[in-house]
């Protein structure tokens, strides 16, 4: 049986911004561009107490909490500080999956120690060297570990036993399981299905029925089982970038434009190594009204160009008669694991 930790940095960049910062201590604060419309990266928890969050818009976080102070990113910083961190897990084990700078899973299971053990050593080291707290989730998979590293938050730790793991989940939110979105936790509720164990009382060819490939996965994640591997060479998924307007726009071939250089940015990624032997299957675009709802289109296409990009924008923008404040476009690589990719119910798409 594996043993899988997560470790989770709390409040990563506005962490790192207060310890170099003192006089921010205490206070609420938050890491945000520089421009009007920018959103928050994210913010420490005194900010969260008035009810910002990550992805606000910093308008809408500074009429919440006017106080709110505003500090500028400086992802170099970052970057070093997630490689002194990434250090001290390799001192414990050789599988590890980064996430991002401020998270990653590990497996320790070669390791004779208790994971347990493994853990509150690794977040006391991360604060004794960098001084930033972290908060840990350990059990057998990476599902179940990602859960438990957001029950103690923050500077805190949680186990979840292989034999506690379904009574566990059974009294799980649906949200809380990885991959399931705003959109999709409100179809399932109207269905009937709040918690976990709401899931469990279906049979696996019930919801296969129900909900075809979604129903498929859905029966193991509301049990707790995951046999996805910790992979150490990040494979990635998809390849996107967007772009925030100072103004919002209404027209369609308004948007063109700004597609034509989302689709050049994206282009020169795919020339990096790590995207090189990567096949397209599925183009996609992603809107955000004035009204701040957000709507994606996409297709199954193998070779992408603007003219797929147009049209998915086009169908995508007529959802609402709306200006658009936001457009991003990307492509989904096709899946060559057999990984838990987000889930969506068949049938609709996707809005967050």
């Amino acid at each position: 049986m594996r043993k899988i930790i997560h470790v989770d940095m709390d409040c990563f960049y506005a962490a790192i911004e207060i310890r170099n910062n003192p006089h921010l201590k205490g206070k609420p604060v938050a890491v945000s561009g520089a421009s009007a419309r920018s959103v928050l990266s994210t913010c420490n928890y005194e900010a969260r107490r008035f009810g910002c969050r990550s992805a606000m818009p910093t308008f809408h976080a500074l009429r919440l909490c006017p106080n709110l102070i505003i500090v500028p990113h400086h992802f170099d910083l970052y970057r070093e500080e997630s490689r002194k961190i990434r250090a001290i897990f390799a001192d414990y084990t050789d599988l590890i999956e980064p996430l991002s700078l401020d998270e990653a899973f590990l497996d320790v299971t070669a390791n004779e120690r208790f994971a347990w053990d493994i853990a509150k050593e690794i977040r006391q080291r991360i604060f004794q060297e960098t001084q930033l707290t972290a908060s840990a989730g350990v059990a057998s998979n990476k599902l179940l570990a990602k859960i438990a590293s957001d029950l103690k938050k923050p500077n805190g730790q949680a186990a979840i036993l292989p034999k506690d793991a379904e009574s566990f989940m059974a009294t799980l939110p649906i949200r809380k399981l990885w991959g399931i979105g705003p959109k999709t936790e409100a179809v399932m509720k109207r269905l009937g299905f709040n918690t976990c164990g709401d899931v469990q009382k279906l049979t696996h060819i019930q919801l296969i029925k129900k909900f075809e490939r979604f129903g498929g996965e859905l029966y193991f994640l509301c049990r707790g089982i995951d046999d996805r591997p910790v992979e150490t060479d990040y494979i990635p998924q998809s390849l996107s970038t967007e772009r925030t307007f100072e103004r919002d726009l209404m027209q369609l071939e308004e948007l063109f434009p700004i597609a034509d250089r989302c689709w050049e940015e994206v282009q020169e990624d795919l020339k990096k190594s790590r995207y090189r032997q990567r096949k397209i299957h599925k183009a996609f675009v992603k809107v955000k009204f004035s009204d701040f709802s957000r709507t994606t289109k996409e297709c199954i296409c193998g070779t992408p160009n603007l003219n797929v990009f147009y049209t998915l924008l086009a169908e995508a923008k007529s959802r609402r008669d709306l200006p658009v404040r936001l457009i991003g476009l990307g492509v989904r690589f096709l899946d060559e694991t057999t990984g838990i990719t987000q889930l969506i119910l068949p049938g609709f798409d996707q809005y967050s």
